[in-house]
């Protein structure tokens, strides 16, 4: 240990830096040791100098960790590297991207308050909406997500929150942000954006009028499909009530995850840019192909919302789908008939993924929820990797030859 440490002065000076720059050292404390990497503190409890210091960190009136459930150096690490890039004045991590979106209904809504959900959501997010909030007194309606005047026509007295996933899984549809914020805003809601299929390098909703951003760390900024975690981003007012659920209810981030998160990060622009490559190529490609009636990706001049996202996004993200016909049992031929796609619902991986939507993601969904989002049989979708795009096209080939 050095013996002639001042703290601050191992650290980096981030004064001023760009957002490449802090992805890679914000946020990072070093601690008398020294460490170039960030230090993963593997600790449930904190220890203090006396009974009187314990009672201060506990009460509030003095800063510092007390338990891991809600507070960890190495997850406070990473909580305030993604805020940064997000823009945000503070994130709170969660235990997984589900746990993020339920802590903030649980923490921000209460019951006999209204919440407008885009119909083009995760089939988990609305099941969690249907299943579980919904006894518990919260009014939800869903909205298809790129029509603002619908949106306009659901609000009630009562709204407290728009929630939305853009782009939407699958089917790569957008909401138009800033028209949602202020739709939002007029009647004294919220807009809530889960932005994990872009990250904060490919959009940041808060810029654009957002009021909260959740992510799905899971997913691109692991970029290696090892670890489950999710986020929200938000002022520190909104975190403060956040905090609180964490610290009562315990969905927290693991910070062994929060420090593969911070591996993630550092590298996620140059991933981002590499995946959203190789996808536009492909989604060109399959556009061309007989047997693929339709390519949903926004990158496509195609796309009925192309121009939104090239005003509102800086790449057009990894994930695409397409639809075949003959229904499930084309798809399902297509997909079996890969060799280098894995065959899993997950996304944001290294390694490309494919999926049959209907029966896996929105599966638990009823035929006519799926139909009001979009989910056909015959639709299946990719999440682009970073393999040689050559090797993945040859792939899909031989997916098309199956059918």
């Amino acid at each position: 240990m050095s013996e002639q440490w001042t703290p601050g002065y191992l650290d980096s000076d981030l004064d001023g830096v760009h957002a490449d720059t802090f992805a890679v050292r914000g946020g990072q404390r070093r601690s008398p040791e020294g460490e170039h990497n960030e230090a993963l503190y593997l600790t449930s409890s904190y220890v203090f100098g006396s009974a009187a210091e314990a009672a201060a960190t506990f009460s509030g009136e003095r800063s510092g960790n007390v338990y891991s459930r809600y507070t960890n150096p190495t997850v406070r690490n990473f909580e305030e590297r993604l805020a940064a890039l997000e823009g945000a004045e503070q994130a709170v991590a969660t235990a997984s991207g589900m746990s993020a979106i339920l802590a903030t209904m649980m923490s921000l809504c209460k019951g006999g308050d209204h919440v407008l959900v885009s119909q083009s959501v995760f089939g988990s997010t609305i099941s969690l909406f249907d299943k579980y909030l919904k006894p518990f007194g919260l009014e939800v309606d869903y909205v298809p997500l790129a029509d603002v005047d619908a949106w306009r026509a659901a609000i009630k007295p009562n709204t407290r929150m728009l929630f939305v996933e853009s782009p939407s899984n699958p089917l790569s549809e957008l909401a138009d942000i800033p028209a949602l914020a202020e739709v939002a805003h007029a009647q004294g809601a919220m807009l809530v954006v889960d932005n994990c299929f872009c990250t904060p390098i490919l959009q940041q909703p808060l810029q654009l009028g957002a009021d909260i951003v959740i992510h799905s760390a899971t997913k691109f900024i692991d970029g290696q499909g090892r670890c489950l975690g999710g986020a929200v981003c938000g002022n520190a007012e909104q975190m403060k009530e956040l905090v609180g659920f964490l610290r009562t209810c315990g969905p927290t981030m693991s910070p062994f995850n929060a420090w593969v998160f911070l591996k993630g990060l550092e590298t996620l622009r140059l991933r981002m840019q590499a995946h959203c490559a190789s996808a536009h190529s492909l989604a060109l490609w399959l556009s061309e192909q007989q047997g693929v009636s339709r390519v949903h990706y926004s990158g496509l001049p195609s796309h009925p919302q192309h121009e939104l996202a090239k005003a509102q996004m800086s790449g057009f993200g990894a994930v695409l789908s397409f639809e075949v016909d003959g229904g499930k049992e084309a798809a399902w031929r297509f997909i079996d008939a890969t060799r280098i796609f894995s065959i899993t619902a997950n996304l944001g991986d290294a390694k490309s993924t494919i999926t049959h939507p209907a029966t896996t993601t929105h599966g638990r969904l009823s035929p006519e929820a799926r139909a009001a989002a979009g989910i056909g049989d015959g639709l299946i979708r990719l999440a682009i990797g970073l393999e040689d795009v050559r090797d993945l096209q040859a792939d899909l080939a031989s997916g098309l030859a199956a059918l």
